[in-house]
């Protein structure tokens, strides 16, 4: 499964994707796998309670799954995610 990472998370990656092999069909699975590969990204996305943290937001195919079941969201192989850290600007 290909996730789209961005800004800080990308130098934590090593690119602006990564193959991922999840040991389940959640977000949570994925996310998990992530950080098995890159342990740094563990304190970039996640609160001590294992949640996202503010403003980081993680969309399959497009909607933020916020708006789905949260990491509990089912994914399949063929689903796109993209995956945001809090970004500053103005």
């Amino acid at each position: 499964m290909l996730v789209k990472v961005f800004a800080n998370l990308r130098v934590i990656c090593g690119g602006v994707s990564v193959n991922v092999e999840p040991d389940g069909d959640r977000v949570m699975d994925v996310l998990d796998k992530m950080i098995e590969m890159f342990p740094d990204l563990k304190d970039e996305i996640y609160t001590e309670e294992k949640k996202l943290k503010p403003f980081v937001h993680l969309y399959v195919n497009g909607r933020n799954i916020i708006h789905a079941e949260d990491l509990e969201t089912r994914v399949k192989e063929t689903d796109q995610l993209a995956l945001f850290p809090p970004v500053a600007g103005g």
